[in-house]
């Protein structure tokens, strides 16, 4: 390709001509990185149209302008704050007539917007794409009539060949702004739900959109009944917490967006008489409903010092995003307001535990062909542990043992429904692991959010000497056999949490003398003052040792044990031990 001048091109051959605009196509199509692209046509356009600035100024709906997305020579403040609507300036009228614009001298032209003092003639022509707008190359020069004919010519050469690039970066970056969204979105439905502290989550879902949508201000309220206002719950403003008044319902930008139950966007909050003033810089707002189960429990409002910011775009984002955050938010605010009550009941729990005492075993039963102990102590004023015992005379019996997720009143209500669960379903299933999947089924039809329960179910068959163990995410007994500790190996997954599970039986011939230890995770995980855990090995050790004493002995060890443990330290959680010996 022959090397251009750079004062004023003239291509002497067609085919020159033709060997440049192919370099054009070329330079213009090896790219979807819209920043490089505009600096590769810029020096193209420089090869061929002497400037002393230039500009490539792209057409924006929501702006309803041109704004200057590359520039040489340009001021700094005239490349961020310019906005030229369609027809008026040199580029503006380009724009608009979709026609090459050249002005020999700018002091005689009334349409030119004085971009430097020293400019005396302007060349701007269009792009245009796939019949749109896309934006307006144009390039201006200290000297009174720089360009030429033939250069407005060139230039609209030009223009026509790199608008389809353009218009093709801007949508793949669309396109991946999109994708990069839906990715987003697709991550935080679990993300939010699984934050139950209502202001961890709100500053989440701040930060989240934050990244989405690069606003100035956000806000969260909440819907008050009863006062019939919009309880200002949590706002930020350049990433710090501010305080807010709260919002009569119906009033302002928020109420509009509560009592219509829709999407409230405002491109200029001067000319919306429903905006109430927060700061004096905001310039457009967004309001968008939080709707659970067709009620209205929120708005969450966004906030931009620039004139029409938000998009339809980001109105689409935030509409996908709402019902999750909505979904998340009266989660978390009824989470929230239980644990206040949770706080208000502590003064029953004395008689809870009462009437636990009188749900669960109060002494150990008698069992045909077997010797047991229990020892349980609650962290709180009630336990979460589980155990019972049901016997079918001299056949079989079934034993439950097990451990509810968390501790105080609602790990004890959930472990009393599991226990009630248990003599409604045991006496009609001998087999462990029947039970345990009818468990399982009917703790999932009454699903709570957060809470599941490990347990191990065993048959005891005294004729034969055999327990048939079943485990849903419990610990494994220890067995005491002559002088050695013997492990089972039984497992599965806690009951209450996944569907359709099936469970799996472990027969485990025992024999006269052998001593079985079944014990709750408070006991090995509990703490001592160097925040050491007491562990399931030293519990071995313990029944390594006295196994061929008495079960309440050997109980009564354990606890002393764990006492001497932990010395000062509270009960870290609930603890229960159970102790079987098999008759001679």
């Amino acid at each position: 390709m022959t090397t251009p001048r750079k004062s004023s091109v003239r291509f002497r051959e067609r085919a020159e001509l033709l060997d440049f605009l192919l370099e054009v196509a070329r330079v213009t199509s090896e790219t979807l990185d819209l920043d490089q692209l505009l600096e590769n046509v810029a020096s193209i356009v420089k090869d061929v149209v002497p400037y002393d600035l230039f500009a490539i100024l792209l057409y924006s709906e929501r702006a309803q302008g041109l704004t200057i997305r590359h520039s040489i020579g340009h001021r700094e403040e005239v490349v961020r704050n310019l906005i030229v609507p369609l027809g008026e300036g040199i580029t503006g009228l380009a724009a608009s007539t979709r026609e090459p614009v050249l002005v020999d001298d700018v002091r005689q032209d009334p349409r030119y917007l004085n971009a430097l003092d020293a400019v005396r003639s302007e060349l701007a022509v269009p792009m245009l794409a796939r019949g749109k707008l896309v934006g307006v190359l144009d390039v201006q020069s200290t000297r009174v009539k720089a360009y030429t004919d033939q250069d407005r010519s060139l230039l609209r050469l030009i223009g026509a060949r790199v608008a389809v690039s353009v218009d093709n970066a801007r949508l793949y970056r669309r396109v991946e702004r999109q994708n990069r969204t839906l990715r987003t979105l697709a991550h935080l439905s679990q993300e939010f739900s699984s934050i139950l502290d209502l202001d961890e989550l709100l500053g989440k879902i701040a930060a989240t959109i934050r990244a989405l949508i690069n606003y100035d201000a956000f806000s969260i309220f909440l819907v008050d009944s009863e006062r019939k206002v919009l309880r200002h719950r949590f706002s930020v403003r350049y990433d710090q917490r501010i305080n807010l008044d709260s919002i009569p319902l119906g009033k302002g930008i928020t109420g509009a967006a509560a009592e219509s139950r829709e999407t409230v966007r405002v491109l200029n909050t001067l000319e919306d008489p429903r905006y109430i003033a927060s700061h004096a810089e905001v310039r457009s707002e967004m309001a968008v409903p939080l709707i659970v189960q067709d009620r209205v429990v929120g708005v969450l409002d966004v906030e931009s010092e620039r004139i029409g910011y938000f998009t339809e775009d980001h109105q689409r984002t935030l509409g996908l995003l709402a019902p999750q955050i909505a979904s998340s938010v009266e989660n978390a605010r009824l989470y929230e307001e239980l644990a206040q009550r949770e706080q208000r009941m502590e003064q029953d729990l004395k008689a809870a535990r009462k009437l636990q005492h009188v749900l669960q075993p109060r002494h150990a039963p008698e069992l045909h062909g077997l010797e047991v102990a229990i020892r349980s102590r609650p962290a709180r004023e009630i336990t979460g542990d589980v155990y019972d015992f049901f016997e079918h005379g001299e056949d079989y019996a079934v034993i439950a043992f097990g451990d509810v997720s968390g501790k105080g009143a609602a790990a004890a209500l959930y472990g009393a429904l599991v226990s009630g669960l248990l003599r409604i379903l045991a006496p009609s299933r001998r087999s462990p692991a029947l039970l345990m999947q009818s468990l399982n089924e009917t703790l999932l039809e009454r699903k709570v959010d957060a809470q599941y329960a490990t347990l191990l179910v065993a048959l005891w068959e005294p004729r034969l000497r055999r327990l048939t163990l079943c485990n849903a995410g419990a610990e494994p007994p220890l067995v005491y056999r002559r002088g050695e500790v013997l492990k089972v190996r039984a497992e599965g997954v806690p009951i209450g949490l996944l569907e359709d599970r099936q469970y799996e039986e472990v027969e485990f011939r025992t024999e006269p003398g052998d001593t079985i230890l079944f014990f709750s995770d408070g006991v090995e995980d509990q703490l001592d003052a160097k925040e050491e855990e007491y562990t399931r090995a030293r519990a071995t050790r313990l029944l390594k040792k006295h196994g061929s004493e008495s079960p309440k002995a050997i109980a009564d060890r354990i606890f002393a044990d764990l006492d001497s443990f932990r010395d000062d330290v509270p009960i870290t959680d609930d603890q229960t031990v159970v102790v079987i010996k098999v008759a001679g």
